[in-house]
């Protein structure tokens, strides 16, 4: 699987089975390769088997290409993960590197092979540092089933292994769960929301208590969005538990979360979670779309939108032909599978989907005909 130049925000569309959730749980992959050792990251997932594609017998390959920021030189990362003679994992080839200049070689920052390896010595925080060092020292890590860039203390202040870091351990994989949303939960204190949403009352109290302007704003949003809705209030019960109560304009009392629609809870939740002042470098949502009336779509994507422009990356999953009309070309990727491989192609790297959405078609209405997985690659 391959993509590239992926934007702020990118749409993943296909089939079921073509590949999205997969390709979400690369950064969950890393992430555990990353925070505890390639190893347990693989038995999570079942074993080396269930993790390579499927009859294949090589090794496991990543490759990662970013920028700290837009005037950055180009980082890359590659990862090649394999077993040794005893059918143990080991990181057979670990490299992270840049270019000197825009017609230079690659230059490594670190090169490891199963444990040992050399990498770069010295009071590295930036590029330019790194440029001024001549030599790389040889290392030996603890064990060959571990990444140098989380075992090479000495190289945690330089920018580009910093940033690699936060890159993967700030992917944030949501699948919301609204009835868990609703729930009273033990006061206490969350300033995260967790991937299910359960402890949104309590990031909702943080918010209030802590960034009232953050809060405001998600008020004033709901209130645009949510007909009726004037106020969101979360309220210690006599036990000692938080619940969450949305104040409608035409009655006196509040409700609690259990009595709202589960839109009004979708969006909400979504608020929280998007105006939260803690921003993970790539946050990835799984059908956003669900229990939200079409008309907020529109309003969902341009938070999305607004998010990334904000320094974050987001990347969603959707089946919803109106979440695909209110998406632009540019920001949609499709996926779908070919004798097991899946395959990833830009809805706007096609000339003929270009033409019939400046003739007047809408993505959602080409997903529907079949037109737009067909003239992506589908066959």
């Amino acid at each position: 699987m391959k993509v590239e130049k992926i934007p702020g925000f990118a749409v993943f569309v296909g089939r079921n089975g073509a590949g999205k959730s997969t390709f979400f749980d690369i950064f969950g992959f890393l992430q555990d390769c990353l925070k505890q050792n390639v190893s347990m990251a693989l038995e999570r997932r079942g074993g080396f088997q269930e993790v390579r594609s499927r009859d294949q017998d090589g090794d496991i390959q990543f490759i990662l290409k970013f920028r700290t920021d837009g005037k950055s030189p180009l980082i890359s990362y590659e990862l090649r993960l394999g077993a040794d003679e005893n059918g143990v994992p080991v990181v057979k080839h670990e490299r992270l590197g840049f270019r000197r200049g825009s017609k230079g070689q690659p230059w490594a920052v670190l090169d490891f092979q199963e444990g040992a390896g050399r990498a770069i010595e010295g009071d590295i925080k930036t590029l330019e540092d790194a440029k001024k060092i001549k030599e790389r020292v040889e290392q030996r890590l603890d064990s060959p089933d571990i990444l140098a860039v989380s075992a090479l203390g000495k190289l945690k202040d330089f920018h580009a292994v910093s940033s690699l870091r936060r890159l993967i351990e700030d992917w944030s994989v949501y699948d919301l769960h609204i009835d868990e949303a609703r729930n009273r939960v033990r006061n206490g204190a969350a300033d995260t929301l967790v991937q299910t949403g359960e402890n949104l009352a309590l990031v909702a109290k943080f918010l209030y208590e802590k960034h009232p302007e953050r809060f405001q704003k998600i008020l004033k949003k709901m209130e645009e969005r949510i007909q009726g809705i004037r106020e969101v209030k979360a309220e210690v019960t006599l036990d000692n538990y938080l619940v969450l109560r949305f104040q409608d304009r035409a009655f006196k009392t509040p409700f609690t979360g259990n009595y709202v629609s589960d839109g009004t809870m979708k969006m909400f939740t979504y608020l929280v979670l998007l105006h939260s002042p803690k921003h993970p470098a790539l946050l990835c949502i799984e059908e956003p779309e669900n229990q939200l009336y079409p008309e907020l779509l529109g309003d969902l994507a341009e938070e999305f939108r607004e998010y990334s422009a904000e320094g974050g990356q987001v990347f969603i999953s959707t089946h919803s032909p109106d979440f695909l009309n209110v998406v632009h070309p540019k920001e949609v990727f499709c996926l779908f599978k070919k004798d097991g491989f899946t395959t990833v192609r830009k809805a706007a790297g096609d000339a003929n989907i270009l033409s019939l959405i400046n003739g007047g078609d809408m993505l959602g209405s080409l997903w529907r005909q079949g037109i737009l997985m067909s003239e992506a690659g589908e066959p």
